[in-house]
C-alpha cells in the first residue's frame, strides 16, 4: 500500500486537509465565470450574438496571466495571495447577485464578472505555486492525482450541480431571483473556503521582504520575461507551433460556446427547448464523465505507441463526434436519453482529442525556461478558446442552429493540414521515452 512521503516537521498539517479543497476552489469560479455566466445571460435574454461576444472577453485573464505571475511569487506570500482571492471571488459573486437586481444589469454584471476572471486567474497562480513550495517532489507526485480528482469534481459541480440547482429555482421563482439565489450560493462557498484556508493552510515563506532585495529581484524578473518571450518566439517552428495551438480547436472552440444555448433555445427557433435543470445533468455529470473517460484512454494509449502515431486519430476524434450535433439540429430529438448520449459520445471525442493537444504544448516547451514556455503556450491555447467563441454568436445567428454546426465541421479542416506539417519525434509520449 502506498504511503504518503514524509512531511517537513515545519508542516505539521497534512496536505489531505488542505490541497483537495485548495483545488475544488481554484475550479468552481472557473466553471462558474465560463459556464454559468453564459447559461445566465441566456436564462435573461440576452441574444446569443451579444452573450458570446462579451463572455468570450472572460477568458482573457487566463490568456495574459503569464505576464504578471512572477510578481504574485514576489510580493507577499502565495498562501495570503490564496486567502485574499477566494474571499474576493465570493465577493464578486455576491456583487453579481446584487446587481442582477438594478437596471442596466448587464454591464454591473460583467464587470463583476471582470473581477471575478482576473482573480480566479491570480488564485489559478498562487495555488499552483504554493503547491510546489508546500510539498517536496515525492508529495507533488503522490497528490497529482488528489489534486486533478478535485478539480474536476469542481466542474462537477460548477457546470453541473451548480446549474441544477439555478434550473430547480427557476422552477418555483422568477429567473432572476433564481440566479439571485445561485450566485449568493457561491458567494458563500467562496467565503467560507477563504475562511477554512485561513486556518489550514501550511504557513510555509516568510512575511519579510528586503525592499533593495525585492527591487533586485523586479529587475531580474523584467530581464526574465524578456528572455523568455524572445526565446519563445526564436523557437525554430514556431509559426507551425502558433498555428497549431490556435487552430487545433477552432471548431469545437465555437460549437462549446453555442452548445449549451442551442439545448435552451425553443424549439421553434431551432433548439431543443430543454429546461435549465436538464442541461446542468448532460453537461455536468454524463458529459464531464465522459471527458474525464476520453482523457484516460487518451493518455494510456499514447503512453504506449507514442503521440506521433495517435496525433491523427486524436484530432478525428475532437472535430468527428460534433456530426451529432448536426444531427440533433436537423431531428431534434425529444429524448433526454438520446441526447445524453450523443453528447456523451461528443464529450468522450473531446477528451480523447485534447490528450494530443495537451502534450503537444510539452513538447513545444522543451529546452530552456520549459516551465514559462508551457505557460505562454497555455496563454495562447486559451486565445484559441477565446477569439473564435467571441464571434460564434453571431456566425450562429447568420446561419442558424443547422448549418452553424456544419461550419463547426468545416472549421476543424485547417488543424489537419496543420497536423501534416508539424514536427514530431515518432517515439514523443512513449511511456520510458525521455
Amino acid at each position: 500500500m502506498n504511503k504518503v512521503p514524509n512531511l517537513p516537521k515545519s508542516n505539521t498539517k497534512t496536505p489531505w486537509f488542505w490541497i483537495p479543497s485548495l483545488y475544488f476552489s481554484e475550479g468552481l469560479p472557473y466553471f462558474a465565470i465560463v459556464v454559468l455566466s453564459t447559461i445566465m445571460y441566456k436564462k435573461l435574454g440576452i441574444s446569443n450574438a451579444e452573450l458570446a461576444f462579451f463572455t468570450a472577453w472572460l477568458y482573457l485573464p487566463w490568456v495574459i496571466k503569464p505576464l504578471w505571475s512572477p510578481f504574485v511569487e514576489l510580493f507577499k506570500t502565495k498562501r495570503l495571495w490564496i486567502i485574499s482571492m477566494q474571499f474576493l471571488l465570493g465577493v464578486g459573486f455576491a456583487g453579481v447577485a446584487l446587481s442582477l437586481s438594478v437596471n442596466h444589469y448587464v454591464q454591473y454584471t460583467m464587470a463583476f464578472f471582470w473581477l471575478l476572471a482576473f482573480s480566479s486567474a491570480t488564485h489559478d497562480i498562487a495555488a499552483d505555486g504554493y503547491y510546489m513550495s508546500a510539498l517536496d517532489d515525492g508529495q507533488q507526485a503522490f497528490f497529482v492525482g488528489i489534486r486533478s480528482t478535485f478539480y474536476r469534481l469542481a466542474g462537477i459541480t460548477g457546470q453541473g450541480l451548480i446549474v441544477v440547482f439555478a434550473g430547480f429555482m427557476e422552477k418555483y421563482y422568477a429567473i432572476e431571483i433564481a440566479w439571485r439565489t445561485t450566485f449568493f450560493l457561491l458567494a458563500g462557498i467562496l467565503c467560507i473556503f477563504a475562511l477554512y484556508h485561513w486556518f489550514m493552510l501550511p504557513k510555509i515563506e516568510s512575511k519579510n521582504r528586503s525592499i533593495p532585495q525585492d527591487q533586485q529581484n523586479i529587475a531580474q524578473i523584467m530581464e526574465n520575461i524578456s528572455n523568455v518571450f524572445a526565446t519563445f518566439f526564436q523557437k525554430q517552428y514556431i509559426a507551425l507551433y502558433l498555428a497549431f495551438i490556435l487552430l487545433y480547436r477552432l471548431g469545437e472552440a465555437q460549437l462549446g460556446k453555442i452548445a449549451a444555448l442551442f439545448m435552451l433555445d425553443p424549439r421553434e427557433k431551432g433548439g431543443l427547448g430543454l429546461e435549465t435543470l436538464d442541461v446542468g445533468i448532460i453537461y455536468g455529470t454524463v458529459g464531464v464523465f465522459a471527458l474525464v473517460l476520453g482523457g484516460i484512454i487518451g493518455g494510456i494509449l499514447v503512453s504506449q505507441h507514442g503521440l506521433k502515431y495517435w496525433i491523427w486519430w486524436m484530432a478525428l476524434a475532437i472535430n468527428l463526434p460534433d456530426l451529432v450535433y448536426v444531427f440533433m439540429a436537423w431531428e431534434q430529438p425529444r429524448s433526454l436519453l438520446l441526447i445524453q448520449a450523443l453528447v456523451a459520445i461528443e464529450q468522450f471525442g473531446y477528451g480523447f482529442g485534447f490528450t494530443a493537444f495537451m502534450l503537444y504544448l510539452i513538447y513545444i516547451a522543451k529546452g530552456e525556461f520549459k516551465t514559462a514556455h508551457y505557460a505562454l503556450a497555455t496563454g495562447f491555447m486559451a486565445a484559441g478558446m477565446m477569439i473564435p467563441s467571441m464571434f460564434s454568436g453571431q456566425i450562429q445567428e447568420l446561419l442558424g442552429y443547422k448549418l452553424f454546426f456544419i461550419w463547426v465541421i468545416i472549421a476543424s479542416i485547417p488543424a489537419f493540414y496543420i497536423i501534416s506539417r508539424l514536427p514530431l519525434d515518432k517515439a514523443y509520449g512513449r511511456m520510458n521515452h525521455g
